[in-house]
């Protein structure tokens, strides 16, 4: 059974950091990519970042490019989201997610083409 564990989150200031970890249990993840997404709310999910756990391709959203990095840890199947310099903006639901692909190179962006999703992780940032 595949399980996805976000951790990390939690109310900080503007311009403060967080990691979010995400523990993947359950298969193996080498044909997966392993994206972040973000829901607040009133809004549909959008996606952050995604690194492929077979390589290190990663993608990040235009938004966030700068301030929030995603990598992996592969001996201890965990993703994270470093993100620096929060703002009020970054409010929201953060969830962690895996697609099967065949792509070597690109990770997909849409939360259509994931498979597994974790229950999430409230980040909240206040001004």
């Amino acid at each position: 059974q595949v399980q996805l564990v976000e951790s990390g989150g939690g109310l900080v200031q503007a311009g403060d950091s967080l990691r979010l970890s995400c523990a993947a249990s359950g298969r193996s993840f080498s044909s997966y990519a392993m994206g972040w997404f973000r829901q607040a709310p009133g809004k549909e999910r959008e996606f952050v970042a995604a690194i492929r756990w077979s390589g290190g391709s990663t993608s990040q959203a235009d938004s966030v490019k700068g301030r929030l990095t995603i990598s992996k840890d592969n001996a201890k199947n965990t993703v994270y989201l470093q993100m620096n310099n929060l703002k009020p903006e970054d409010t929201a639901v953060y969830y962690c997610a895996a697609a099967a692909t065949l792509s070597r190179t690109s990770v997909p962006t849409t939360p259509a083409r994931y498979h597994y999703w974790g229950q999430g992780t409230q980040v909240t940032v206040s001004s």
